[in-house]
């Protein structure tokens, strides 16, 4: 025997007209609000069977492009219209506020501040195992000895990303910083580079130049700056400066009186009185 698909569609509610007809029960419906946020009658859209919702403007401070929704219906042969519920809904140019998220997708780089706690979720991939937990002393002391003591690192994922957002950020070579300094002044050259440890080791350091902008922040090996090591050697021989003869102006003299000190004697000048002032 074979097979028999049968074909189903909805039917579209018709708007019942004793319930479109019902503006005025279904304004009077709304009583949370004084009759002057209430707007005019935008439309009637049938929901069911005997089921239908109007709309009014809402003229409430705050909610603009909102409407009060109210819906009202009968029983079969009856032409008694009730109300089933009435409630403030955004219209199609209504303002709303941004979609929820949780809070740690909506945290930000720098974010954190003083005194603040942001948990990692145990299945961050950003981390993996570090190391699985004994229960023998003597081998949990050996571990942390060792430096295995963490029980979660980051995970190749985690250094990947991580490697990424720095070296296109403003640690990379791409910064306003480094794209203005010399080319021969990388970090990857400088003496105050301090290479990280692992398989980070070949592509950042951290700065270590008091007088650099990136003092303590983690750079890459092509970053660069004007605080190098030796930003000095290597530079094209010094351009003297060509030097003119001193010229003096003695066109014209003018005579300057020039006071004595006190008590100065010229040689040409007798002697005063021994005991003068």
């Amino acid at each position: 025997m074979g097979r028999v698909t049968t074909r189903t569609t909805t039917r579209a509610a018709k708007l019942d007209q004793v319930c479109a007809d019902a503006v005025g029960v279904a304004r009077g419906a709304i009583t949370e609000v004084d009759p002057e946020d209430i707007g005019e009658h935008l439309e009637a859209i049938a929901e069911g069977d005997r089921l239908v919702t109007h709309f009014f403007e809402s003229h409430l401070a705050g909610y603009r492009g909102w409407r009060w929704a109210v819906t009202v219906t009968r029983v079969p042969r009856s032409r008694h219209v009730t109300v089933c519920e009435t409630v403030l809904l955004p219209g199609p140019d209504a303002l709303l506020a941004p979609g929820w998220l949780p809070w740690n997708e909506r945290l930000q780089p720098g974010d954190l501040g003083v005194g603040d706690l942001m948990p990692t979720a145990p299945d961050d991939d950003r981390l993996a195992q570090g190391y699985v937990l004994s229960d023998d002393p003597a081998v949990e002391e050996v571990s942390w000895e060792l430096g295995l003591g963490r029980s979660r690192v980051m995970s190749q994922e985690g250094r990947m990303e991580t490697a990424q957002r720095w070296y296109d950020g403003e640690s990379g070579p791409e910064a306003a910083i480094a794209t203005a300094a010399p080319r021969n002044a990388r970090c990857g050259s400088c003496g105050f580079y301090l290479p990280l440890a692992g398989v980070m080791r070949g592509m950042f350091g951290v700065c270590g130049n008091l007088y650099a902008p990136d003092d303590a922040r983690a750079v890459s090996a092509d970053h660069g700056c004007g605080a190098h090591s030796e930003a000095l050697l290597g530079n094209a021989a010094e351009v003297p400066v060509e030097e003119l003869n001193t010229v003096y102006d003695d066109s014209e003299v003018e005579a300057v009186a020039v006071s004595r000190p006190h008590g100065s004697v010229e040689s040409g000048e007798p002697a005063e009185e021994y005991g003068h002032s």
